[in-house]
């Protein structure tokens, strides 16, 4: 088995630290990097970040860290599988800690596999929705997911398929987004897979009901949903037979379209049918002026820390283009294009 690297940027708290001894008891072979002042090489590793935040939801030593990463170039972390443990001192940033971090780690190169974090906020209550399955206290169940991270870490590995099945997902009109003449400019690299893409046009798909577990799970295993529609009929399907999700997103406000959003929000279905860490998800954002990156750490947050699927190095080609047709403008598109395919089919 792989060693597992452990980064524990600036001091911990005994929480944390008991959060850190649970996740390497899994391993025979643990190597603990504290300092941020000689990073060791870092690619194609199994790597464990063990994170304390402090009130504001800061860790200055981490961000010197990551810092010296990103001097180290974009590919300091390439092939190096990783997730993470995040302890924070009252009840808020544990999860935008983890989109940011995810964010940033996978512009450099690193993969996550789906459910990469185990967070625990000052209280524990984050936890109390488990404890309808353990007779043990909060901080008790919190050290059972971390042992259960650090495994996934050591463990996972992508399957391999040598013809792709690939579902994109649009709500968009062709006539005039740029996101999706960009998604035509990779398209045409991707010939080794099979394409399916569907269009969520406006009222096809009604959002989330917040059904309770066991009616989300009657209708998950009847292969339906509470709406039903085309979401039973179409989406959910195509999602559940494809190895590789594409997700088109133009920038609204700075977070996904509300249709995209609202088949995210339904897929908790599929989720309670089946697992997804097999699946893994890509994303092509383009913003009218920026923000970018917000798009991309919502889809992190939503896609791979919640829904558990597999986040691959660099999921997403981003892009700023205001005018229809000003994507073609951008210098060089076609080779970022065509290097973007050869990302999601290596």
């Amino acid at each position: 088995m792989d060693s597992l690297y452990v980064i524990v940027p600036g001091d911990i708290s005994c929480h944390l630290k008991k959060m850190i001894d649970a996740a390497t008891a899994v391993s025979e072979h643990n190597i603990t990097i504290t300092s941020t002042s000689t990073i060791p090489d870092l690619k194609h590793k199994r790597i464990l970040f063990a994170i304390e935040l402090d009130q504001i939801g800061v860790n200055l030593s981490l961000l010197i860290f990551m810092n010296k990463l990103f001097e180290k170039g974009n590919d300091s972390l390439l092939g190096s599988i990783a997730g993470i443990l995040i302890y924070s001192k009252n009840e808020m940033y544990t999860k935008s800690m983890a989109r940011d971090l995810i964010f940033g780690f996978n512009q450099l190169g690193c993969s996550f596999p789906g459910h990469p974090l185990v967070e625990a906020t000052y209280s524990y209550n984050n936890f109390s929705t488990w404890k309808k399955q353990y007779d043990i206290s909060l901080e008790e169940i919190c050290w059972i997911h971390c042992s259960q991270l650090a495994n996934r870490i050591l463990t996972y590995s992508q399957p391999l398929v040598s013809l792709p099945r690939i579902t994109v997902l649009h709500s968009s009109s062709r006539k005039t987004s740029n996101t999706l003449m960009l998604w035509d400019l990779v398209k045409q690299h991707l010939t080794i897979a099979q394409i399916e893409e569907l269009h969520v046009e406006n009222g096809t798909i009604v959002d989330c009901i917040g059904c309770s577990y066991k009616t989300c799970m009657h209708f998950s295993q009847q292969n339906s949903c509470f709406y039903g529609g085309i979401m039973v009929k179409e989406v959910l399907p195509a999602i559940e037979k494809a190895d590789i999700l594409i997700w088109i997103c133009p920038n609204y406000n700075d977070s996904v379209s509300a249709n995209l959003m609202a088949v995210i929000n339904r897929l908790t279905s599929l989720y309670r049918k089946i697992k997804l860490y097999d699946k893994s998800f890509f994303s092509i954002i383009v913003s009218g002026n920026s923000g970018s990156d917000s798009v991309a750490k919502q889809l992190i947050g939503a896609l791979n820390v919640n829904k558990g699927l597999h986040l691959p190095p660099y999921f997403a080609l981003m892009a700023t283009a205001n005018d229809p047709g000003a994507i073609h403008k951008i210098p060089d598109i076609d080779k970022i294009s065509q290097h973007f395919a050869s990302n999601i089919l290596p």
